[in-house]
């Protein structure tokens, strides 16, 4: 279904979700650890929900609560799997890969049409060069895994996703050996792969760092039962906060950011940049935009998820906004430079496509018009910010919303937005 977006001002109290990434880990590690680990804050959306089905299949057991989850025992490795479905969540699947790889018995690990294009043979390689025995579709999902891995020297390319180091870390203390990973190529999304081993920390797994984001050794461990809350999520933030840099007036966002590393957090230091004044107080986040935004060169190589939410910032500023050392932003839900590329010229912004980025310049007139989001849910939620600062725009496929932010549409027309489902 599509919406209907108006020109929109907004202002009043919103909350931050809390952060998918952390959410997706944290249920990973405490369904290993079992015995009653607790998980506070939880993020319940289409994408955690498909891990905690995951772990389910794996044979934990889960107990849900509003924002809490409990785990009252762990995935069983000599259980017989049923197939597991990651849905649209690339995470999901990746991670549950490398916990495929424990197992004796064949897992078979699918997912939505979307997550059918997107890549998985590093980590198949990886699995393999260990002892797991892989088939897939091209190198893309559906995909077997029968291990079980014994662990030793693994190295795998850093380039393509750090979902791949974070699925091998996570599955190998609880290998024979240990492992010896070794990355190959410039790691991308860096934050992500920080994320994954604090949280390993968090349930009494230590991850020894020899060279950071090229060599680490995991020895031989067992996962301890814990406590984890999860902190808000920079990536849903940065909409946030462009929503009010773009259309607010008087917009408060409350959320507690707690101290775990989250690479999307230096929107911050982008919007200041741009020549917004961004202040934190008592849990509370506010903006100060001027009437026209600075423009600059930004590189995301790091925090690929604020493409979509600097890319609109465009419609506001006097100087091109560049955006370099993003290519993997191509290998997401979608190709998300492309579909920016090819839906901003339609509202006006002037748009030069990079193999790693964009240049975008801000519209001489904008205008309405419908925006494809190609049911990715941050495309979805920029597109209807954009919208909203230019008025009479439809956008498409809402249901991805699900994937990361469920009350999105309703939370923003509280604020006085102007969303309407079609």
């Amino acid at each position: 279904m599509n919406c209907k977006v108006e020109k929109s001002k907004i202002s009043g109290h919103i909350t931050c979700p809390a952060n998918k990434s952390y959410s997706h880990r944290a249920i990973f590690l405490a369904s290993l650890a079992g015995n009653n680990s607790k998980i506070d804050n939880v993020l319940f959306s289409a994408d955690t929900i498909a891990t905690i089905e995951a772990c389910r299949n794996f044979g934990a057991e889960i107990e849900e609560s509003n924002t809490t989850i409990i785990v009252k025992k762990p995935i069983k490795t000599d259980k017989i799997v049923p197939k597991i479905d990651a849905k649209n969540s690339g995470t999901t699947i990746r991670i549950a890969s490398g916990i495929a790889s424990l197992f004796t018995k064949e897992i078979t690990l699918t997912g939505d049409s979307s997550l059918q294009k997107r890549p998985m043979q590093p980590l198949l390689d990886a699995l393999e060069s260990i002892g797991a025995k892989c088939s897939s579709t091209n190198g893309m999902p559906p995909i077997k895994i029968t291990g079980r891995i014994l662990g030793g020297n693994v190295s795998i390319p850093g380039n393509f996703s750090s979902q791949f180091i974070s699925a091998l870390l996570i599955c190998s203390p609880l290998t024979e050996k240990g492992i010896n990973l070794v990355i190959e190529e410039n790691l991308v999304s860096k934050p992500y792969l920080d994320a994954t081993i604090a949280t390993m920390r968090n349930f009494g797994v230590t991850v020894q760092t020899l060279i950071p984001y090229k060599k680490y050794n995991i020895a031989p461990q067992v996962y301890k039962p814990s406590t984890f809350t999860v902190p808000i999520d920079f990536s849903s933030l940065a909409l946030l906060l462009s929503a009010s840099v773009l259309n607010g007036e008087n917009v408060i966002i409350h959320g507690k950011m707690g101290n775990l590393p989250q690479g999307d957090e230096v929107f911050m230091d982008i919007l200041e940049q741009l020549g917004v004044k961004v202040s934190i107080k008592d849990e509370q986040i506010t903006v100060q935009s001027p009437e026209k935004l600075n423009g600059g060169r930004f590189d995301l190589s790091n925090s690929p998820d604020l493409l979509p939410p600097l890319a609109i910032l465009a419609l506001k500023t006097t100087n091109p906004i560049e955006i370099i050392n993003v290519k993997h932003a191509r290998l997401k839900e979608t190709d998300r430079i492309s579909i920016l590329a090819r839906e901003l010229v339609k509202i006006g912004i002037r748009v030069q496509e990079k193999e790693d980025g964009l240049i975008l310049e801000s519209p001489k007139e904008s205008k309405g018009a419908t925006l494809n989001s190609e049911n990715d849910h941050r495309l979805f939620m920029a597109f209807c910010i954009a919208g909203m600062y230019v008025g009479n725009c439809i956008v498409t496929d809402h249901e991805s919303v699900a994937v990361s932010y469920p009350d999105f549409i309703n939370e923003m027309n509280k604020l006085g937005a102007k969303i309407l489902v079609q």
